[in-house]
């Protein structure tokens, strides 16, 4: 038995009394019709059951409605720190409200790279959200001359000439508070474990850190720097070299919550308490800080904020950029480059 026949276009057309073309104008959101022909096609849309072909679509408006998410990370590292749930968390919420797709994708290799720069074309996707970028990741640069609209998570180093659309977080202001705060509690031998040295937020950190001390008459000494990666057992392995080299440290400032848990643990087995003899200062503020073995003093820095913030920008790039295309084709860029950073704020808990 054969089955229903899938509505067409030209069905709603004769339904709704109107012309093919009046329906898709309406279908595309175009202002170009009275409401009382918008509400007479839509009517038929949803008497029919009509769902638009969106290889047709994209055609008529050069959109896809798709936006992806990548992350220069192990996929394990993704699903393993609470800071990439956050901020998909707040991008998420932006894209479903206004009618997007969102696709994630990991790119940690330089094969996994270049699959990437290959699939993200304007034939796939409205616009790219970059996020734990490395100094020498490709994908960003042949993003941009490909002419697909862009947002940085974090500010890219070493193309601070460039004029490029992110949204960061003060990583200076957040080391800065968090060593200071350190230092005002009587702690004279402060340490840090840092962020991996090749991205932003690792960089500046440790800017904040070096800072707060020269401020207040310290300097920063190559014992007390030890550099991690963000992760758990990164964190441990950074605290116990610090344990080796600085054994007199009595203030540690450790550049992300995971670290800072493990550097909990590695003191406790070394026969350190806290906050008693070592304070420690970890930087995120995720759920669970309020849970450690004592209760994490930390820097909150607004992820799902940074998410929503990245997810406006580009959404509203892609709006200027959709439909401009210059006289062979290409797509126009005239959407302007905007920056934005956010605030921290310390979280003062049991640790320091």
């Amino acid at each position: 038995m054969r089955g229903r026949r899938r509505p067409t276009l030209e069905m709603v057309a004769e339904r709704a009394g109107v012309g093919r073309g009046t329906v898709s104008r309406v279908i595309n959101g175009s202002a170009s019709v009275s409401e009382l022909t918008r509400r007479a096609v839509l009517q038929a849309v949803a008497d029919l059951g009509y769902v638009p072909n969106q290889a047709a679509r994209t055609l008529v408006t050069r959109r896809t409605d798709t936006v992806a998410l990548v992350a220069s990370e192990p996929h394990e590292r993704v699903f393993a720190e609470p800071f990439f749930a956050q901020v998909v968390k707040g991008i998420s919420g932006v894209l479903n409200e206004r009618g997007l797709q969102l696709l994630l994708s990991m790119v940690a290799s330089g094969a996994e790279q270049e699959r990437a720069s290959q699939y993200l074309t304007r034939d796939h996707v409205d616009g790219v959200l970059l996020v734990s970028e490395h100094r020498d990741d490709p994908l960003s640069a042949r993003l941009a001359e490909s002419g697909v609209p862009c947002v940085h998570g974090g500010r890219p180093l070493g193309r601070a000439r460039e004029r490029l659309s992110y949204v960061d977080i003060d990583n200076v202001g957040g080391g800065y508070m968090a060593t200071r705060h350190l230092l005002a509690s009587g702690r004279h031998a402060v340490a840090t474990i840092t962020g991996p040295q090749d991205m932003v937020a690792g960089v500046e950190r440790l800017r904040g850190y070096e800072r707060a001390l020269r401020e207040t008459g310290h300097q920063p000494v190559p014992e007390r720097i030890a550099t991690g990666d963000f992760s758990y057992d990164g964190g441990a392995r950074a605290m116990r070299e610090l344990l080796r080299t600085a054994p007199d440290l009595d203030g540690v400032f450790v550049a992300s919550d995971l670290m800072a848990m493990a550097a909990l643990r590695v003191l406790r087995d070394a026969g350190r308490t806290v906050p008693g003899d070592v304070a420690v200062v970890g930087y995120d503020d995720i759920p669970f800080a309020l849970h450690a073995d004592p209760p994490l003093t930390t820097v909150h820095q607004p992820a799902e904020q940074m998410g929503q913030e990245m997810a406006r920008l580009l959404v509203d790039r892609i709006s200027q950029t959709t439909g401009r295309h210059s006289a062979n084709g290409s797509p126009e860029e005239v959407a302007e480059e905007a920056a934005v950073v956010l605030d921290t704020h310390l979280v003062v808990r049991d640790t320091a």
